[in-house]
């Protein structure tokens, strides 16, 4: 029996939802000048709004990935994105510095749990050979539709303010929950458009789907390569706030730059991350395939990445142009998302049954970083006499400390055979 392609929808479905993820996060850097100067916030208050988002994503991290695990992905990720969906929107209702801070983190609770519950359907519904691309297709997803909402959002706002902006960017989440719910199944087997024939090809996936809540915390705590994921994810991510929280501000400010050329040349990290997660995605399994490692192939992949990403961040720093910064910052995220899919796939691999929760407690510690990085910014600066480059020194350090985890890591072993 020729086999039926239905799983492709499922990366159809993360990918829209990656896209959407980012444009109504990425948003609040782009609009934040005209937020701050409507509502007169400081930048060490837009700096903790900034921090807001991240505390509660880090927090409602385990949880959503949990639930996911425990109730499966279709009624958790319907709850996610109507939720984010609803903050989105009370967003631009908001009228004060508590209200703001409230809001994004009633926002960050929302979509907290979305990519574990996109990593759990992809554990289920896909072949192992096919995971790690579709997760580099979704990342590749996830920063393009960050790197294109800048310019997206200062069109949006030639049409609008600020505050009507947020409510079309709420209201599309609404209609893509509609029609996930409509469509996916927790497992593949109870899908009407998969035939037996698909069914044989992901049938070791499917047998995941089983909703549980009975994680083995100890074994999770107690492995080595867990904290080391865990550890180079919060030094991923540290960086990588920057390009969706000040950027634009640091583009303003060290450049000169007007709001429209600093949200052009703000496209370029998140542009060419995608373009790394892609092909991180997509070489990842061919390496491990000639070595014969996948874990061997997630580690050089990551430890090159890590390294790269601390050079070209450096390397920024002595531009003469903002042209000249922006493209070796660009290249910078390039190398970040090189460790993207690997991490991802590594959840997959060493979570199994359990990746909802294990990849939801490695996302819960990059978006520690998510909290810590806009709020250490602003006190860089303070002490610095405004020296934007000092910013970009400190994460590329960060960055550098990476290269040194991943050596350390077992990517590859299930939480299940210890």
């Amino acid at each position: 029996m020729q086999p039926t392609k239905s799983r492709h929808l499922v990366i159809v479905f993360a990918v829209t939802l990656a896209i959407l993820s980012y444009i109504d996060r990425v948003a609040m850097s782009t609009a934040a000048p005209f937020i701050s100067k409507d509502l007169n916030f400081s930048k060490t208050e837009m700096g903790y709004i900034f921090g807001a988002f991240g505390l509660a994503y880090a927090a409602f991290e385990i949880p959503g990935g949990w639930m996911g695990d425990w109730m499966g992905a279709r009624k958790v990720l319907m709850r996610i994105v109507i939720w984010w969906s609803v903050f989105t929107v009370a967003t631009g209702w908001m009228f004060s510095f508590w209200s703001m801070w409230i809001t994004r983190f009633l926002f960050g609770a929302g979509e907290a749990g979305c990519f574990p519950n996109l990593t759990k359907t992809y554990t289920t519904w896909l072949p192992k050979d096919e995971q790690v691309r579709a997760q580099g297709i979704t990342w590749l997803a996830a920063r393009w539709g960050g790197a294109f909402t800048g310019p997206l959002v200062i069109a949006v706002f030639a049409l609008m303010d600020w505050r009507s902006a947020f409510a079309v960017f709420g209201a599309i989440g609404v209609i893509w929950a509609v029609f996930f719910y409509k469509w996916y199944r927790d497992n593949p087997a109870e899908h009407p458009s998969v035939n037996k024939g698909e069914l044989a090809i992901i049938q070791a996936s499917a047998q995941k789907a089983e909703s549980h809540g009975d994680v083995p915390w100890a074994k999770l705590l107690g492995r080595g390569s867990v904290w080391g994921l865990w550890l180079q994810y919060f030094l991923l991510s540290y960086p990588w706030y920057f390009y969706i929280t000040w950027l634009p501000t640091y583009l303003q400010e060290h450049w000169h730059l007007s709001g429209k050329e600093a949200s052009n040349l703000s496209i370029f990290p998140l542009f060419f991350g995608g373009i790394g997660a892609l092909f991180s995605g997509f070489v990842s399994p061919r390496l491990a395939a000639r070595i014969n490692s996948t874990g061997k192939a997630r580690r050089i992949m990551s430890t090159i990445g890590f390294t790269g990403a601390a050079m070209l961040m450096y390397t920024s720093t002595q531009m003469g142009t903002p042209l000249a910064a922006m493209l070796a910052m660009g290249m910078a995220s390039f190398c970040n998302d090189l460790v993207m899919p690997n991490a991802w796939g590594a959840c997959m691999d060493v979570g199994g049954k359990f990746a909802g929760t294990l990849s939801g407690s490695m996302n819960m510690m990059g978006n520690f970083a998510g909290l810590a990085a806009p709020l250490i910014a602003p006190y860089i600066l303070l002490y610095t006499n405004n020296d934007w480059n000092q910013v970009l020194t400190v994460m590329a350090g960060v960055y550098l400390c990476g290269a040194f985890v991943w050596p350390f890591i077992d990517p590859v072993t299930p939480l299940k055979q210890d």
